[in-house]
C-alpha cells in the first residue's frame, strides 16, 4: 500500500497551456530522478530504518544488534545482489545502456562512499561512538547527493551535454 501511494504521487501530472504554441502540455510534476532519489528509497527502505529507529529509542541511544545491521544489510543486498540480478536477466546477445550517465555516476559514488563513510565515523576520530556532528554530516549528504544528482539530470553545468 505504502509503495504504490508513492508510485501515485510520483506520477502526477499537470496540464499546462503554453501561449507559444497555442496548446496544452502535460507535465510531469516530480522530476523522476529527485522521486526514486527521495519518495521511492524512503518507501523500499523504511522498515529497515523504522526498524533501527525504535531499537536504538528502546536502548536508551544505543545501538543493538538488529538497526545498523539491518541498514547495512539491506544497503549491502540492494548493491550487490539487485545489481546481479539485473544484470543476469538481460538476455545472451541483447545490450542495455544507461541513459544518464552522469546520474549514474554520481549514485554510484554516493553509494560506495556512504561505505567509506561509516568507516571513517565508526573507526575515525570516535571510534564505536557515532557524535552528533558525524549524524548531522552523515543526514546532509542526502540533500547534496539529490541536489547533484537533479542538476546532473537537468544538464546543469558542470553536467551539460556537449552539443
Amino acid at each position: 500500500v505504502f509503495m504504490g501511494a508513492i508510485e501515485k504521487i510520483t506520477s502526477k501530472k499537470v496540464r499546462k497551456f503554453n501561449a507559444k504554441l497555442g496548446r496544452w502540455l502535460t507535465a510531469e510534476v516530480w522530476n523522476p530522478t529527485v522521486a526514486n532519489l527521495t519518495l521511492m528509497a524512503l518507501g523500499s527502505s523504511a522498515p529497515e530504518i523504522l526498524l533501527s529507529c525504535i531499537e536504538l529509542f528502546s536502548n536508551e541511544m544505543y545501538s543493538g544488534e538488529l538497526g545498523p545491521s539491518t541498514i547495512v544489510g539491506s544497503a549491502a543486498f540492494n548493491l550487490l545482489c539487485i545489481t546481479a540480478v539485473c544484470i543476469m536477466t538481460i538476455p545472451d546477445g541483447e545490450v542495455r545502456r544507461i541513459k544518464e550517465l552522469s546520474v549514474f555516476a554520481i549514485t554510484a559514488f554516493f553509494s560506495i562512499f556512504a561505505y567509506l563513510w561509516l568507516l571513517i565515523i565508526l573507526l575515525g576520530p570516535s571510534p564505536n561512538v557515532v557524535e552528533p556532528w558525524e549524524g548531522i554530516v552523515t543526514f546532509l549528504f542526502f540533500p547534496i547527493l539529490v541536489i547533484l544528482a537533479y542538476m546532473a539530470d537537468r544538464g546543469y553545468p558542470p553536467f551539460s551535454k556537449p552539443a
